[in-house]
């Protein structure tokens, strides 16, 4: 009818015009949270590994028993309205070292990550951009540390720097310095063999190759154009390496090659219980139950990750 409105026209219009997509989309980084948040697992550990991160950073402002304050008169006590996790062999609380401890293993961890993914990506991005005898001198360092076994080689280089970095730096500062080179340094291989293969086919895309025709220099072809869009598979290797770095540094203090004795750390204060596992089996299960829920909650964010950041994939 003439007079009408265009009501039942306007209902009947196809909800995928302009003002529907215009609603619908979403910037690259919204759409990545998105698909994270339809992981369950990865959205229950990010709120796990939340509540630790912040239990170890606020935990002293709220428990304040000293770490190394000994109580004969309490050791090898179960947990209890005084110490919530128990005490060790010197009624030492647990609690305040295992807060202590986490401050020191999850930084181990986060550091280590940083030095890996730095000399990854930067080790992948010459390869990637070279050709020739730099990509296969670079590949061929790369190999050779892959081949190379991790825990004897992390032994011998701390068994021989320990003492000239303690005497530069301390004993603490010098015992995390060389810790974290040495995990870092031992973890870079895989970002760099991913960082090349994406490298390899990003700076064959249209929008490189245009870059490259209006004149644009290697370098900001690289930090503009290939590096960002390369950024998603390193996000998840860096997940991953955290989670590792920390079961190194525990395999180290566990062994006693990490922190002095009077710094507890998780690995530490679990070696320490070793020999208590009948008569105190609490002083081995919480440190060794952080170590795991960590370390768990980092691998299932990293599966997150990998599915929120890869755009094949349809959730």
């Amino acid at each position: 009818m003439a007079g009408s409105t265009p009501a039942s026209l306007s209902a009947s219009a196809p909800a995928g015009g302009p003002a529907a997509r215009k609603a619908q989309s979403f910037s690259p980084w919204q759409e990545a949270w998105r698909r994270f948040r339809r992981h369950r697992m990865a959205l229950f550990s990010a709120f796990a590994l939340g509540l630790i991160l912040f239990g170890v950073l606020a935990g002293p402002l709220i428990w304040r028993v000293p770490i190394n304050e000994i109580d004969f008169a309490a050791k090898l006590q179960g947990p209890s309205w005084a110490h919530p996790l128990g005490t060790d062999d010197l009624g030492q609380d647990l609690l305040s070292r295992l807060i202590y401890g986490g401050r020191i293993s999850i930084a181990v961890g986060f550091a280590a990550m940083v030095v890996a993914i730095f000399f990854g990506v930067l080790v992948g991005a010459v390869a990637g951009m070279s050709s020739g005898r730099v990509d296969a001198a670079l590949m061929w360092v790369t190999d050779l540390f892959l081949s190379l076994p991790q825990l004897p080689l992390l032994l011998l280089v701390i068994y021989l720097f320990r003492e000239p970095v303690k005497g530069v730096m301390g004993v603490e500062g010098g015992a995390f310095v060389l810790i974290v080179a040495v995990i870092g340094g031992t973890r870079w291989m895989s970002a760099a063999r991913l960082v090349r293969a994406q490298f390899l086919s990003l700076r064959e895309k249209e929008f490189v190759e245009a870059a490259r025709a209006l004149g644009a220099s290697r370098l900001r072809q690289v930090m503009q154009h290939i590096l960002p869009n390369a950024l998603g598979p390193v996000i998840v290797v860096a997940t991953i390496d955290v989670a590792a770095a920390i079961i190194a540094e525990s395999t180290l203090s566990f062994l006693g090659l990490g922190f002095p004795s009077d710094v507890p750390t998780w690995g530490s204060v679990l070696r320490d219980a070793k020999d208590y596992l009948d008569i105190a089996p609490h002083w081995a299960l919480f440190p060794g139950s952080l170590i795991f829920i960590t370390v768990l909650a980092i691998n299932f964010i990293g599966d997150g990750l990998r599915d929120a950041l890869d755009p094949r994939r349809v959730l």
